[in-house]
């Protein structure tokens, strides 16, 4: 088909329970549950894919790189997903397990959440009348 898919690969400290926590919270889909010596994991989660996997090398397409989770306290980059009710995915989020560092702000239309291995995920509302670029 015409087109492409944006996948995300994300390294993590337990493939199990990262896809677990992307398929209660967001309604993923596990394609694959991955292993710990390789295979990744692989979630669908609306018109996107997420790809887990321990971390890792270096390898000799990569000899200077390592893999690794986040450490918590330091923010490299994060994840932003935009939604049509963010109050509602707010709560619905929550019931399901996620811990939310904020609440939605009625001004910004964002909330924030962690991942269970520290990945910052943005959550904003989409604003029709808003041009974004």
């Amino acid at each position: 088909m015409d087109g492409f898919t944006v996948a995300y690969f994300l390294t993590v400290a337990d493939i199990g329970r990262s896809a677990r926590f992307y398929e209660t919270v967001f309604g993923g889909r596990i394609l694959s549950g991955g292993e710990s010596k390789g295979a990744p994991g692989y979630i669908q989660i609306a018109n996107m894919w997420l790809i887990v996997n321990v971390g890792g090398g270096p390898t000799p397409e990569k000899p200077s790189v390592t893999l690794s989770v986040p450490d918590p306290d330091k923010m490299i980059g994060f994840l932003n997903i935009r939604v049509a009710d963010i109050q509602a995915c707010y709560e619905l989020w929550r019931s399901r397990g996620a811990e939310f560092i904020t609440e939605p702000r009625d001004k910004e239309t964002l909330c924030y959440m962690r991942d269970p291995d520290g990945y910052i995920i943005e959550v904003g509302q989409s604003k029709p009348e808003f041009t974004y670029g």
